[in-house]
């Protein structure tokens, strides 16, 4: 399914790629809001359709991801069909990811964290590495080879300790906005019709998990003196050219 046409050779400059429908969102939504504002091609590739989740249905979750991505300014929103609850790193999956990899050809991709509470988490942090690199290979797959410049993993459920904080201050509403499509799957404040309902409880369903997500932030965005912040890891650390400007509001 695919939310706006793309053809075969149009471009993306971001791509963010989660397990499940809402976990670029929670991640780094406003990241992406704060990207695609600044003038940047932004996709999300949603790798399973969420299917093996307690609360909804496929359908109403994709329609759900395709509305949080308007929310963003993503340009697509996709899905991979992978296996919820069985999401695997082998060579078909690789393969299918490589694919959407060489017709986007994206600069900069942001995925999963290596560990997490939900094992596809960890999973699909694994596909991710594994695909962005041999995506670079000519002899892998179909298609012109292309190698990301950059792979960032977003936090999610298990804390790390993060290489970059993304001051994401004046998007934090964008992210709201994404966050409120997820109805079947999110704490909505006032929701009467939904909280009506004869579902089960789920810990993301839960007030507590939603004011957990603006406290982790508020916390990151302390760290570098701003509102909110979302952070990020990579193995490696980044190049720095000038290192003035690091410094907080450039050189003064």
């Amino acid at each position: 399914m695919t939310r706006k046409s793309l053809t075969e050779t149009a471009r993306l400059d971001v791509l963010a790629i989660g397990a499940h429908p809402d976990d670029v969102e929670l991640g780094c939504g406003a990241t992406l809001a704060r990207i695609a504002a600044a003038g940047h091609t932004v996709g999300i590739l949603h790798l399973t359709r969420g299917e093996a989740g307690t609360r909804g249905v496929p359908e109403e979750r994709e329609a759900e991801a395709c509305a949080a991505g308007d929310a963003l300014g993503a340009t697509a929103v996709e899905f991979l069909h992978c296996r919820d609850g069985g999401l695997r790193s082998g060579e078909p999956e690789e393969d299918a990811l490589i694919a959407r990899l060489r017709a986007w050809r994206p600069e900069l991709v942001l995925g999963p964290s290596p560990r997490d509470r939900h094992p596809d988490h960890g999973r699909a942090h694994r596909l991710v590495a594994a695909a962005t690199f041999y995506s670079g290979l000519a002899r892998r797959g179909q298609g012109e080879p292309h190698r990301p410049a950059a792979v960032f993993s977003y936090m999610q459920h298990d804390p790390f300790e993060p290489r970059f904080v993304v001051d994401v201050s004046s998007f934090w509403e964008s992210k709201l906005a994404a966050l409120a499509e997820y109805r079947s799957q999110l704490h909505q404040e006032g929701d009467r019709e939904r909280a009506s309902r004869d579902e089960p409880p789920t810990k993301i369903a839960s007030p507590e998990f939603r004011a957990a997500i603006e406290g982790r932030a508020r916390h990151f965005g302390q760290m570098i003196g701003a509102e909110f912040g979302e952070p990020f890891w990579t193995p490696l650390p980044l190049a720095v050219a000038d290192p003035m400007s690091l410094l907080p509001g450039g050189l003064r």
